[in-house]
């Protein structure tokens, strides 16, 4: 593989991003947001879409969809995003965040869109075909797209075009988003997988495993947990060499290990995975013979309930994020309901210092009832916004770069959505904005934004994940 580092020093140059995460929590207020948007798996026969959303509060369109972009087939489920440039080639005047990577996870296709033409109404600029991909390289479902300072893209894929978890690897991807060819040397592909993340100054990548396409696309079913078809390990490459040096078994509190994130300063050798279906938050970190270890740092304790299909219920930390400083860890319990927010400024003993409510299987009204240890039932107390009843549960998280808001949406991914939430089939996603106390903690949901994904020309979709148009704390990594 080419180079995918340099210094990123070289004085006076400025490309894409910022020099570093704390000159980054200066830059701009966010005014637009891009959400991928689905109606993969929700009976709707309409292509899934790209929406810009207003988050000006002072424009007269704030919290309003602005743009639909959609691309051009049926069936894709567009998933994850991320940038052709970012921060990592800040010490390159000749690169330019133009370009935003949509991989499709079902049908495997990779959408590069234009942003910078008109950032309020993106456009269609390249298609990577999936028969291209699999034929290339064996690889299919796209998950997670980062740029290199190269210039070059990395995608992980979490299988083959069977969706057989042992086809999983790193699909790498030219500046003209042409394929390459596999990242990962030959025979060390990880067996299972789904996000990763880069440090380059500990010449390290280490990624995460949800699953078996083949399985999680049929939706879930616990007994594919014991029968092998989810996975429970961290698997750490050399970087830029591709050489998988470590596999770290999560065991029983780390099943289902989903976003993956080092702390941003790049000189810590230290991050977090988040462990869905056993709700922990799991530190990894380089040990002094330069091996990797890991410990539980937050536990989310499961709640016994009534009236679901089972008698204990699982938060399910389907996403997280670090703000920009490393100071705070922002966590969503999908089933629980609830937002976290952490002070991680001894990542080894975080702190709770803030937790709002915005939805989940146990709010006011539902059918499901939590029990205490006393044999009382109760349940959450969550609020209408702009007059709406929250859907779902809290999904996706992204943070503004001054750490003051947090942006959520509620779809994890569609035929999971019908599983654990019909109504977001039939009602669509939402949007909402949480104001954040930076100072000592706490988090309030803003009674004044709701963007609401039913009204749609084409019926409602399913929202996912969010980007900024310069970029954010889980796009950008820093060299």
């Amino acid at each position: 593989m080419a180079a995918a580092v340099g210094n990123g020093h070289a004085c006076c140059k400025k490309g894409p991003g910022y020099a570093t995460p704390l000159e980054a929590m200066s830059g701009p207020r966010e005014a637009l947001l891009y959400v991928t948007c689905v109606y993969t798996g929700t009976g709707i026969e309409k292509p899934d879409y790209l929406a810009t959303v207003d988050v000006d509060p002072s424009s007269p369109n704030y919290s309003k969809v602005i743009h639909r972009l959609h691309v051009p087939y049926l069936g894709d489920e567009l998933h994850h995003s991320g940038w052709n440039s970012c921060s990592s080639c800040h010490g390159d005047p000749s690169a330019e965040r133009r370009f935003l990577v949509l991989p499709s996870l079902v049908s495997g296709r990779i959408y590069a869109i234009d942003t910078k033409t008109d950032p309020r109404a993106p456009s269609l600029h390249k298609v990577v075909e999936p028969s291209d991909i699999a034929e290339k390289t064996g690889l299919a479902f796209p998950h997670t797209s980062h740029c290199l300072a190269s210039g070059e893209l990395l995608i992980s894929c979490l299988g083959d075009k069977e969706g057989n978890a042992k086809g999983a690897g790193f699909l790498l991807l030219d500046s003209d988003f042409s394929v390459k060819g596999r990242w990962e040397r030959p025979g060390n592909s990880p067996s299972f997988g789904y996000d990763f993340w880069y440090q380059p100054r500990h010449k390290t990548m280490i990624s995460s495993s949800w699953g078996a396409p083949a399985a999680f696309t049929k939706g879930f079913n616990l007994e594919h947990v014991s029968n092998g078809l989810y996975g429970r390990h961290l698997y750490v490459y050399s970087w830029p060499g591709g050489e998988l040096k470590q596999t770290l078994d999560l065991g029983s509190t780390g099943l289902l290990p989903l976003e993956i994130r080092f702390l941003h300063d790049p000189s810590k050798a230290t991050g977090f995975v988040g462990c869905a279906l056993t709700s922990n938050m799991v530190r990894f970190f380089k040990n002094d013979d330069e091996s990797w270890s890991h410990e539980v740092a937050i536990s989310v304790k499961p709640l016994k309930v009534q009236n679901w299909i089972l008698p204990e219920m699982p938060g399910l930390i389907t996403d997280f994020l670090l703000s920009l400083d490393d100071r705070f860890l922002y966590l969503s319990n999908w089933l629980h309901g609830d937002v976290r927010q952490y002070n991680i400024e001894d990542p080894k003993n975080p702190v709770l210092v803030g937790q709002v409510w915005v939805g989940g299987q146990i709010q006011k009204g539902s059918k499901v009832l939590a029990e205490g240890e006393d044999g009382q039932t109760w349940q959450f107390d969550v609020p209408v916004v702009k007059g709406n009843r929250l859907r779902g549960g809290p999904q996706m998280i992204q943070l503004s770069l001054d750490g003051k808001r947090l942006y959520v949406t509620n779809s994890l991914f569609s035929t999971w959505d019908n599983q654990f939430y019909p109504e977001l089939l039939e009602k669509g996603s939402h949007m909402l904005q949480i104001d954040v106390d930076t100072e000592k903690g706490g988090l309030a949901i803003n009674p004044n934004f709701f963007v609401d994904f039913a009204t749609g020309p084409d019926g409602p979709s399913l929202a996912h994940e969010m980007r900024y148009p310069g970029g954010d704390c889980t796009s950008d990594i820093w060299i």
